[in-house]
Formats: structure tokens, C-alpha cells, sequence
């Protein structure tokens, strides 16, 4: 005994679900109509979604709310547009519309997409990689239902008796997937607490991620110390577009005792990368009052009359110029990495990495940085490229074992994702900003240097300088400080260390606070 089904299109279906519903009965009567309204629907969520979150969804919220649309959108669509192709069809009009929205839009991970690097690649992933699985996964997945059930409709059989078991396997396989995926970016970040020798919370002691509101946008700290009778200690990481939250908990361990240890994820990094956009917000200018306003709030909060300032690499260039337009709020700035034109670094950067390549014989190596061009580069992908020429770069040095045992168990991962201080989408969010950050950044301060702009400063100062450094920063940063007019001045130079002096010299840096810094700079000691 043969069956044969009904049309999709062109002919009233009548049955007792369908007659109640003659929208359905009319978008049903055209292929036609059902394209319109699947299109109009998809391509009107992508618009909307696309003016709300630019780059895609940038926190847990927003990544919930973007499942739920794409999903109910997609399942609307599927209802109107019966059709096999109804997926892809679907999909196609919702990223249609949603490149279009977003066209003002900057940085590599909402650019028109690039092959030619490995750095290009990674914007697409983070970029449009990110937001394939969170919003074109669910419309697709909801547009196969919506399908799925309008044509059991049409046909007049409930959806479930008409379909066979096993075909009900699949769609209950990724609709468990999608539930558990919302469940994890809805899982929220944290910091350990400082325990005590009994494994219980320490009395007294601080260790959590706030929310505070910076020139107007939300952004992220982490604050941690033994006791909040401390003096607090500032600190700025690098980049444009780092976060270092997790590398501060744990290198920073022993400073808790005797500090408390505030890091920060700027305007556009991290987990306060929803803070980039609109991205005329985020200015050299914006930064430095950022940073003056967060230490106003530091100072109130924890009753202090000021705060110490530590900046590292990118950090050491915003930490001196806050410190030279507000030295009031501050006891001291501490520059590990420092940094003084990063102009005239590149420059020097360029020439050294064509010298490498001559002595290693790497052509492909000189025709790349022959192709970028003597710096500024236009191409701001060539930023990352001429990092990773760094370590062959850098003198040898074996830095303390204490650093690298500490490192290796912790586990936190590559630019520490791995950390609890990140929820999922933050995770994506740290190397999201790692390009889009810096590109809006960056730029903005190539004019800086402070062998001119910055001839003195009205706090006292202290560099920890690398030996090992790359020499077109630390002959430049010599340079500064051997010129620099301030209060007290002090140069703690290290054989094993390079870049990150603070970090990988954190059991002298502890020691040189205690028995020198605090001394010096903090009242009542």
C-alpha cells in the first residue's frame, strides 16, 4: 500500500490545525511568500541584532539573548519556508544582513576576512567563528525545526507520530547540545579566595571581581590582599588589549600579604571588552582619565590617601602619563617593561628583525617586513607578525626558577584562559581584544615619547629594568630615566629578566617594596 504526500505549495491544505491558522495557510499558497516572510524575518533579527552587538555578542547576557532570537527566529522562518533548502537559505539572509548592519564597525575581528596570515584566520575565528556558534547555530538549528514541523502540519499529522524515533535522535542530540552550551556561558567568573592555614576563607582578607563604572562604561577589576587595612597597589597591563588578571593572582601571591593588589582590565580588553564599542570612546585621553578615576575610587573605597601605580609595558606608557596629570593620587609608579616611544621602538624593531633575517638566512622572513614597510604600518596585522620574531630577538637569560615553577602550576593556559576568572565568552573576549583593542589603540600613540613630553614627574619612580630586554625599548627607556627630573628615583636592573621584570622577578620585586618603596613613599612607616 502506497502513499503519496501532499504538495508543499499551491494547494489549500485543509485539516483542522490548519484552518485555524490562516496566516499559515497563506504563506503555505506561495513558495514565493514563504521566502519573504522566512527572509524578512531572518534578515530583520540579523539587521536588529547586528546595531545591538556590532561585534557579536561580547558578554554572557547578550551570548543568552542572541541563542534565544536566533532560535525563535529561525523557527518562525522554518514554518514560513517548508523548502529543503530552508536552512542554508535562512542562515545566508540573516548573515546578509547582519554584515550590513554592522559595516561602521572597527577592528580584525569584524573586518572583511583574511587569509594571507595566521593572525587574520584567528580574527575570523574569534569574529565570525564566535558568532556562527552562538547565533547562526541556533537559527539553523530552529529553522530545521520550524521546517520540520510545518510540513507535518501541511500534511495533516501531528509531527511526532509521522516521524520515526530515530529521526527524532539527531535534533535532541544538538537541541541538548545548544541547552548546555547556554549553560556554560551562563556559568559566571571568580576569583579564590585567600585561605587561611585551616583551608578557610582568610579573615579580613579580599578576593573578588567588581564592576565599576569608568567614564561612563562598565569595566572589570580584580581586587585580592590579606588585609584591607593595606596600602593599594595599582596595577596596568600591557598590550593595548591585554588583561593579566590571572597573572597577577598568581605571581602577585606573596604582594597580597603587604598589598592590596587591584587589577584591571581597561576600556576594551578582556572582560571589559564590551566597553570598545562605540569605539570613538576608547582614546588615549579616555584611557588616562580612566585610570585617574579608578584610582579616585580606590582611594575612597579603601580609605587611602593614594595609591601606588605599577605599569607594565603598554601599562608603564598610561601609568607615567596619569601619574604626570594627577601626581596627587598617587605614592609612587613603578614601570617594569617600560616603555617611552613606541615609534621609535618599531623603527628600531624594523631593523632588527631584517638584520635577523640576514644572519639566519630567512628570505621569506625579509620579503615579509619589506612588504609591511618601515613603521607606522598601515597593515596593523604586521604588529603580531613582528612580535613573534621577540624571542629570537631577546639576549639569552634563564629566568628564576621560582617564576617558572610557579607558572607551570598554575596551568593557566596560553594568555591564561584557562583561569576561573574568566566566564566562556571572557575567555573568547581576552583574545578577541588582544587585535581589536590594540588596533584602535595603538595608533593613537605613536606620537608619545616621553624622552620629550614627559621630561619630569612630581611622584617618585622606580623601573625595574631587564638586561635581557629588546634593546629598542630598553636603550630608550635608559635614555628617559637617566633624564627624568622626580622626587626620588631609583633603577633595579636584573640579568635573567627581559620584559616582564615584575612578573618574572616577583620575589625581589616584593622585596624591593618592602624594604625600599613603602619606606620611602608611604606615610606612617
Amino acid at each position: 500500500m502506497s502513499t503519496k504526500s501532499a504538495p508543499l505549495y499551491g494547494t489549500k491544505v485543509s485539516n483542522t490545525q490548519t484552518d485555524k491558522l490562516p496566516l499559515l495557510q497563506w504563506i503555505w499558497s506561495s513558495w514565493l511568500n514563504g521566502v519573504v516572510v522566512a527572509f524578512g524575518l531572518a534578515g530583520a533579527a540579523g539587521y536588529i541584532l547586528s546595531k545591538l552587538m556590532p561585534r557579536g555578542p561580547v558578554d554572557a547576557p547578550q551570548t543568552l539573548i542572541m541563542m534565544v532570537i536566533c532560535l525563535t527566529i529561525g523557527i518562525l522562518a522554518g514554518l514560513a519556508l517548508p523548502s529543503r533548502w530552508r536552512v542554508l537559505l535562512v542562515v545566508l539572509a540573516h548573515i546578509a544582513a547582519y554584515e550590513i548592519g554592522r559595516m561602521g564597525a572597527v577592528g580584525p575581528t569584524v573586518d572583511l576576512p583574511r587569509f594571507d596570515s595566521t593572525y587574520g584566520i584567528l580574527a575570523l575565528v574569534l569574529g565570525r567563528g564566535f558568532q556562527a556558534i552562538f547565533g547562526l547555530l541556533p537559527l539553523a538549528y530552529g529553522a530545521s525545526l520550524g521546517g520540520r514541523i510545518s510540513r507535518h502540519l501541511m500534511s495533516g499529522a501531528a509531527p511526532v507520530a509521522r516521524t520515526p524515533v530515530a529521526g527524532w535522535v539527531l535534533p535532541a542530540l544538538v537541541g541538548i547540545a545548544l541547552i548546555a552550551l547556554a549553560l556554560w556561558v551562563a556559568l559566571p567568573a571568580s576569583t579564590p579566595p585567600i585561605l587561611a592555614e585551616n583551608g578557610k576563607p582568610l579573615p579580613g582578607s579580599i578576593a573578588e571581581l567588581a564592576t565599576v563604572s569608568l567614564g561612563g562604561k562598565n569595566q572589570s577589576i580584580m581586587i585580592r590582599g590579606h588585609s584591607v587595612e593595606n596600602p593599594v597597589l595599582l596595577y596596568l597591563s600591557g598590550g593595548p588589549g591585554q588583561t593579566d588578571l590571572p597573572y597577577t593572582r598568581v605571581l602577585f601571591e606573596d604582594l597580597e600579604k603587604d598589598f592590596i593588589i587591584v587589577g584591571w582590565d581597561q576600556r576594551g580588553s578582556g572582560k571589559s571588552y564590551a566597553a570598545l564599542d562605540p569605539v570613538s570612546t576608547l582614546t588615549l585621553d579616555q584611557a588616562i582619565s580612566d585610570t585617574i578615576e579608578l584610582a579616585d575610587y580606590l582611594r575612597a573605597r579603601f580609605d587611602e590617601e593614594k595609591v601606588y601605580l605599577l605599569g607594565e609595558s603598554w601599562g608603564s606608557t598610561l601609568g607615567v602619563l596619569a601619574a604626570q596629570r594627577q601626581p596627587d593620587r598617587f605614592y609612587a609608579f613603578i614601570g617594569s617593561g617600560q616603555m617611552v616611544s613606541q615609534r621609535e621602538t618599531d623603527r628600531q624593531l624594523y631593523k632588527d628583525v631584517l638584520d635577523l633575517a640576514s644572519q639566519t638566512g630567512d628570505e621569506a622572513l625579509a620579503q615579509q617586513m619589506h612588504a609591511y614597510g618601515e613603521p607606522p604600518y598601515e597593515d596593523l596585522l604586521a604588529y603580531p607578525f613582528v612580535m613573534e620574531q621577540y624571542e629570537k630577538l631577546y639576549k639569552p637569560h634563564t629566568p628564576p626558577q621560582a617564576y617558572i615553577e610557579r607558572g607551570m602550576a598554575a596551568d593557566l593556559g596560553p594568555w591564561g584562559i584557562k583561569a576561573s576568572e574568566y566566564s566562556l565568552v571572557e575567555k573568547v573576549n581576552v583574545l578577541r581584544a588582544a587585535l581589536d583593542m590594540f588596533s584602535v589603540m595603538y595608533p593613537q600613540i605613536q606620537g608619545v615619547d616621553f624622552r620629550n613630553d614627559v621630561p619630569s614627574l612630581d611622584v617618585p619612580v622606580y623601573i625595574l629594568d631587564g638586561e635581557a630586554e629588546l634593546t629598542s625599548r630598553r636603550d630608550l627607556a635608559l635614555e628617559w630615566y637617566a633624564q627624568l627630573q622626580a622626587p626620588l628615583k631609583h633603577l633595579y636592573s636584573f640579568e635573567n629578566s627581559a620584559h616582564s621584570t615584575a612578573f618574572e622577578q616577583f620575589e625581589a620585586f616584593h622585596q624591593i617594596l618592602l624594604e625600599t618603596i613603602l619606606p620611602e613613599t608611604y606615610p606612617g612607616l
